[in-house]
């Protein structure tokens, strides 16, 4: 399988959530084995020479790649879930979205202070959610090694906003 072939088994599916929205939907990818196993290789080579305590991966897409890295990089999982998910007590940490607010949770004892944490989620948009989850980590007293994503869209320049970190994506979009 090439780089190519792997941004072909992405499907798009304009008009959603909304219309003028193309969604980039990383079903087909994963119904692909190639696709799938080239993805999280891509994290795997990535991560695996860089120290890491804990992968940390953004409710629910990133769960499949996150929980899988974590298992390969012989570390621990902390998921970041929505509001109301979490059963003990979490830090939460605020986000804006084009049309309103959200915020990601983590439990409140799931970083220890200095301990390192890499950010897995399939998507990079415009850097919202992950710079909260970033922002929940650092919060915590943890570092952040480094931000994994499957897919990165370049032209809304979530990038920018994560300017502080490392950021690696295994397929870039440069435009819609």
């Amino acid at each position: 399988m090439t780089y190519e072939s792997l941004k072909a088994s992405i499907r798009d599916i304009p008009d959603y959530p909304k219309p003028g929205i193309v969604f980039k939907d990383i079903t087909t990818l994963l119904k692909d084995k190639s696709a799938f196993r080239m993805a999280q290789q891509a994290l795997t080579e990535r991560y695996r020479s860089v120290p890491v305590d804990l992968v940390a991966a953004v409710e629910a897409r990133g769960f499949i790649f996150g929980g899988a890295l974590a298992l390969t990089l012989g570390c621990g999982f902390i998921p970041l879930r929505k509001p109301g998910k979490l059963p003990a007590e979490s830090l939460s940490e605020p986000y804006a979205l084009e049309y309103g607010t959200d915020e990601i949770h983590m439990h409140r004892d799931a970083v220890l202070r200095d301990q390192r944490v890499l950010l897995i989620d399939d998507l990079l948009a415009t850097g919202g959610t992950l710079s909260a989850a970033a922002r929940l980590v650092e919060k915590a007293g943890g570092v952040v090694a480094g931000i994994g994503v499957v897919i990165e869209l370049a032209f809304l320049e979530g990038r920018h906003r994560l300017r502080d970190y490392d950021v690696f994506a295994v397929v870039t979009y440069d435009s819609e």
